[in-house]
């Protein structure tokens, strides 16, 4: 089905910059005439480095690594859908200098 003709459209966003990762689902009705939006969940979790340490780039991704399908998990469960339930992902992409 051609998602663009859909009236009910899920979309998963995942966000990992920076220390937190995030990945929220939100539910996308209606058309371009009238269109609403609902987060149905959002879920983070934030990399905590040991005091004055700050945070480096390699360990930060090795939390993400570590903790991705665990919050896309409970994102899914919080919203009460499954991942065929979805109809796009969304991400963000870095960093923010690339390609300039």
């Amino acid at each position: 089905m051609d998602i663009t003709k859909k009236k009910r459209r899920i979309a998963l966003g995942c966000e990992g910059s920076a220390n937190k990762l995030g990945i929220g689902i939100i539910l996308h009705e209606g058309d371009l005439a009238s269109p609403t939006s609902t987060v149905l969940s959002n879920v983070r979790h934030t990399f905590v480095s040991p005091p004055g340490t700050g945070f480096l780039p390699k360990d930060t991704a090795q939390h993400h690594r570590a903790f991705f399908v665990r919050v896309a998990k409970q994102a899914l469960a919080d919203a009460r859908l499954t991942i065929a339930d979805i109809d796009c992902i969304c991400y963000t992409r870095g960093p923010a200098w690339a390609g300039r």
